[in-house]
Parts: C-alpha cells; structure tokens; sequence
C-alpha cells in the first residue's frame, strides 16, 4: 500500500531530523576531541553513525512504500559547548526533540490508520527510550563528577570502550 502524501511528507522531516543528528553528534566529537577526552568523542562519532543508520530506516521506509524520498539541507548544529557536560547536555536535548518527532509521527500513523507504519514506529520508540536514558545517565555521572578531573578521565575511557552494535544501533 503506498504512503499518503502526508505521512511521505513527514517522514522526510524525520529523515533529515536524523541526519541533522548525527551531523550535531559530529560536532560534539569534535569539541570533545579537541577537549583531549577521545574516549567521549569516540561515544559522540558512534552516536553520529547510529543516527545515520536511523536515517536510512525511514529512507528504506519510504521508498518501499513507494514513496519519494526528499533530502534537504542540514544546517549548522548551533552548538555552543564548553566542558563534557555540555555536550551530554545537548545530546539529551537532541535526543527529546527526536523522541517528541517520532511521537508526533506515530500519531499522524495513527489517525490515517497507516497501520504498516507502527512496527517501524514500535522500534524508535523503544530505541528512543533507550537513548534518553542512556544520555540522561551520562550527564547525571558528569554532574556528580563535577570539577574532578580524574574521575572525568575514568568515564572518558569507559565511554570510550563502547563497541559500536552489529546494525550500528
């Protein structure tokens, strides 16, 4: 069944949502590199890459639907970051704001009854809920880390042992 105009539309806003997220996660690695806390930007560059598979699902999506796919531009992050905090601080608001696009988009499946939409939708939900936590626990250690420069060393190399996932998920 092919997608309505509508729900085409807005998983084109959802397409270059992530693609601006993972353009934004570039640039928290960035600032985090050029902070000497590799293992963070390391985190940040797993982060850019998931949100890019991400893009793809509803690219995928879309097309097999047989629907148009519409890239448009991705602008700047606007980010203006200081120390590791501010950039997990930034990444949950990022994070919110995708979550708050996926919920908007489960609603408009929902009141045109594009019920080949909720197993894709089923899956971001849960991964979104995954995602906020994650990040939110993330910036919680930081905050209880504080002005302590060793223990900002200790989470630096854990979050740099993260391994990326097999769907780079």
């Amino acid at each position: 069944m092919p997608i309505s105009t509508s729900l085409e539309a807005a998983y084109n806003e959802q397409i270059n949502l992530e693609m601006a997220s993972s353009y934004a996660y570039l640039q928290m690695a960035a600032f985090l590199d050029e902070e000497n806390l590799p293992g963070m930007s390391s985190w940040m560059r797993m982060q850019a890459e998931e949100e890019r598979v991400h893009a793809l699902k509803f690219f995928d999506f879309v097309l097999e639907r047989e629907g148009h796919v519409e890239l448009t531009s991705i602008a700047s992050p606007g980010l203006s970051l200081s120390t590791a905090l501010s950039a997990f601080e930034a990444s949950l608001g990022h994070e919110r704001k995708v979550t708050a696009a996926i919920n908007d988009l489960y609603a408009l499946a929902t009141d045109e009854r594009d019920f080949a939409s909720y197993p894709l939708l089923n899956w971001f939900v849960e991964e979104q809920i995954e995602e906020e936590s994650t990040v939110g626990l993330i910036v919680e250690q930081l905050k209880m880390i504080g002005d302590d420069r060793t223990a900002l060393l200790m989470l630096d190399r854990e979050l740099g042992a993260r391994q990326p996932s097999a769907e780079g998920e």
